[in-house]
């Protein structure tokens, strides 16, 4: 995890984090967005899915659970995933993600529903909300993701 957490204040800074890693991001990455519900973490795949490329807004896949993105669309084959309604970690095999994973970004929201040994490689960005309403953003950032980590 960094030392400290990264507040984002605004909307506008969620948004620009997803950015940032827009820039950064390949196939066969995973993007893990942890934390409560309204934390941020839709906002933040959303300014990344723009920065590859879609136009609109991306909506959020907690009813699809799987909402994928695919060239032209977007500049990359992207999966975002929203795991919050997966109860069993066995479920999430059916998914087939990891091997949708050699060839897409995967942004998964809700990742610890498949518990903490899942996808040790990831990026995995944990929010909170103060009382004050900003987001506090730790990381926990892998070797893969070394020299990558756009916040460092």
């Amino acid at each position: 995890m960094n030392d400290s957490p990264i507040l984002l204040a605004s909307l506008d800074e969620a948004l620009a984090l997803g950015v940032a890693l827009a820039a950064v991001v390949g196939p066969g990455d995973v993007v893990a967005l942890s934390g409560p519900l309204g934390a941020g973490k839709t906002s933040i795949a959303r300014g990344l899915l723009a920065a590859l490329g879609l136009e609109g807004e991306a909506p959020s896949p907690s009813f699809a659970i799987v909402q994928p993105y695919d060239p032209p669309e977007v500049r990359m084959p992207v999966l975002h995933v929203d795991l919050y309604r997966i109860e069993d970690p066995e479920e999430a095999e059916e998914l087939g993600l990891d091997d949708a994973r050699s060839d897409s970004l995967l942004l998964v929201e809700w990742p610890e529903r498949l518990g903490a040994a899942a996808w040790q490689d990831a990026l995995w960005l944990t929010l909170s909300v103060g009382p004050d309403g900003v987001r506090a953003l730790t990381a926990r950032v892998p070797a893969a993701w070394k020299g990558r980590w756009p916040l460092t």
